[in-house]
């Protein structure tokens, strides 16, 4: 995958194996000087993916209820977003609801997707201003229709963007995206617009959600936890893994630029050997 040098950027507002992983440094209070966030990171992933994790531990810690956990998960995000445009990344993905969050009590459903609501309705004119173009994957269809329409609306009026493509990930799963492109490379098979033959990786990556989309450089996981959690599993063949101990509801730019510094010092062979 393409990286890019780092450039200057102003602030928000106005392929077939994991190649590695690894417990990054302790931060923010745990470890590491503050000092980093200015550190400059010479070699800059191109695609960024992000698994947000630790709304529900944050708001327990606190004595609050999960709800307050994922509106302050939101906030960061607003915080990501600034941190990737200051960072020179071009693509941002972030995982914010999988097909399995569904399974949660009704009533933590309601919470989050009135939180969608509002994040939809509140951040989207700014995010066009500052040049974001947002995209959204997964089943949308089991959103409610105004959630669907406002999520439309959003690809719709950022279309023309592209400081940064923020690409969020709603209701999604690897297996079930997978799943949906190979029925969807059968159909163009049976229709006579696809020779069985020419099904290769590169042909049947196009049938994929993120079709068009580089695949990550880097995957950050927040929480500690360390597993992929049916995110990108095909396009994170061959990203580099980053998982930090810091509840999303906390994770600011420091924490962003560890995870660029961890990606800077890996040496990517995607197999081959330089010898």
């Amino acid at each position: 995958m393409p990286v890019v040098t780092k450039r200057a950027a102003p602030s928000f507002a106005s392929e077939n194996a994991v190649s590695s992983a690894i417990v990054a440094p302790e931060i923010a209070g745990l470890g590491v000087a503050s000092t980093v966030v200015a550190a400059t990171v010479e070699i800059v992933p191109s695609h960024v993916a992000i698994i947000m994790d630790g709304n529900g531990r944050w708001a327990k810690s606190r004595g609050l209820p999960r709800v307050a956990g994922h509106r302050e998960g939101s906030r960061a995000v607003r915080r990501v977003v600034e941190a990737a445009i200051r960072s020179g990344v071009s693509w941002l993905t972030i995982y914010a609801f999988s097909s399995e969050n569904w399974r949660r009590p009704a009533g933590e459903i309601l919470d989050l997707t009135g939180l969608l609501r509002r994040y939809l309705r509140s951040e989207i004119a700014e995010l066009k201003q500052s040049g974001v173009r947002l995209r959204f994957i997964g089943d949308r269809c089991r959103f409610e229709p105004d959630i669907q329409q406002d999520l439309a609306a959003a690809e719709r009026d950022t279309a023309m963007n592209s400081r940064l493509n923020l690409t969020i990930a709603l209701s999604y799963g690897a297996r079930a995206e997978i799943a949906a492109a190979a029925r969807a490379a059968l159909v163009a098979v049976r229709q006579g617009e696809l020779e069985c033959d020419d099904l290769g990786e590169d042909v049947f990556a196009r049938f994929l959600a993120t079709a068009g989309m580089p695949d990550p450089d880097l995957i950050i996981r927040t929480s500690g936890e360390q597993r992929l959690s049916n995110f990108l599993l095909w396009q994170a063949a061959y990203a580099e893994l980053v998982f930090l101990d810091v509840l999303w509801p906390d994770f600011d730019q420091l924490h962003f630029n560890t995870a660029l510094q961890e990606f800077a010092r890996r040496e990517r062979r995607y197999g081959a050997r330089k010898d």
